[in-house]
């Protein structure tokens, strides 16, 4: 089984406060702070470490699903968009919208976006966000 480390400083109150994000061994490195997650701040944001999350998993679930279904894609290209929104005067993360553009030869759209939708519904990711809206567009690129 495998467990995963991030690791975090945070320095001051929120709104002037600033903070540093490492993992992967040194792999990724980045700051944050309240400008750079609530408005247009240079750094990284938890919403944006949580789409970069939800997009590799999806993208690895579905190469699985196509490749049990006896397909072999090419490629995959994946955006996920995290939303945060105000609720009950607190935030919380209220979507996350996958968008997918695939090439897998010998695929039709109608099969690719069944197995897209399962992918979805049943990546690591997805499931930790129960509670969350999560929606997704799949097309295939020729």
């Amino acid at each position: 089984m495998a467990t995963r480390r991030a690791h975090v400083r945070w320095e001051d109150n929120l709104r002037e406060g600033q903070g540093e994000v490492d993992f992967g061994h040194g792999a990724f490195s980045a700051p944050y702070s309240f400008s750079s997650r609530f408005e247009d701040g240079d750094g990284t944001s938890p919403e944006e470490l949580l789409s970069a999350a939800h997009a590799s998993c999806f993208a690895m679930t579905l190469s699985r699903v196509l490749g049990d279904a006896g397909f072999e894609p090419a490629f995959f290209e994946v955006i996920a968009r995290v939303t945060i929104s105000p609720q009950d005067g607190r935030f919380r993360i209220s979507r996350s919208h996958l968008t997918c553009e695939a090439g897998i030869p010998g695929i039709n759209d109608e099969l690719f976006a069944v197995h897209a939708e399962y992918a979805k519904s049943n990546c690591p990711v997805s499931k930790a966000l129960t509670g969350t809206q999560i929606t997704l567009e799949s097309r295939l690129r020729v």
